[in-house]
């Protein structure tokens, strides 16, 4: 990812995450009803593991945003886009949300975001996203932005933050498919 990629909604910035992140991240993930929806972030979530992460995401040229809440200049979430294949024009990606900041749209509207940029910045043409089972809060959402269920992986995760094997019901969205999020 081009370290100076900047996306910016009405009330949200996307941007790389840093190393003053790192409080935000563990306040977010160490909480174990946003981790439990993670298959890779553990629980409890220790200030070393933000710093871990923030170093790889660096490190890794990867496709990994802090959503920062404009009003409290605040990084809230995170959203990614994975496994990026230019050659193909298809990605995955997932998002997490601070339990404090759920429920107002911010999630829906990174989310939405982070599509558009893939779908019109990098050419893509195919999403690729999942949930397990009882987050029906993701589900609804990758519904609501034109989302398509598609299948089962079966037993496919182990939670790091729970140690449970989850299934992850897959979901994927075309370019033509996109309902990008209005307030």
């Amino acid at each position: 990812m081009n370290k100076d990629v900047v996306i910016e909604t009405e009330r949200l910035i996307l941007r790389q995450w840093n190393m003053n992140d790192l409080d935000d991240i563990v306040e977010g993930l160490n909480n174990i009803n946003v981790t439990k929806w993670l298959a890779g972030a553990p629980f409890p979530y220790t200030i070393e593991d933000a710093k871990h992460f923030v170093q790889k995401t660096i490190d890794n040229d990867l496709y990994n945003f802090a959503i920062v809440l404009k009003s409290e200049n605040k990084a809230i979430g995170g959203t990614q886009l994975t496994n990026v294949n230019l050659a193909y024009g298809t990605a995955g990606g997932g998002i997490w949300i601070s339990e404090k900041y759920q429920g107002f749209g911010y999630g829906t509207e990174a989310f939405s975001a982070r599509i558009k940029y893939a779908f019109e910045v990098l050419g893509l043409r195919r999403l690729d996203n999942g949930y397990f089972k009882e987050n029906e809060k993701s589900h609804k959402m990758q519904l609501k932005l034109g989302y398509k269920d598609e299948g089962i992986r079966r037993k496919c995760f182990i939670s790091k933050a729970t140690g449970k094997i989850e299934d992850e019901y897959l979901t994927g969205l075309l370019k033509e498919e996109f309902i990008e999020y209005k307030r």
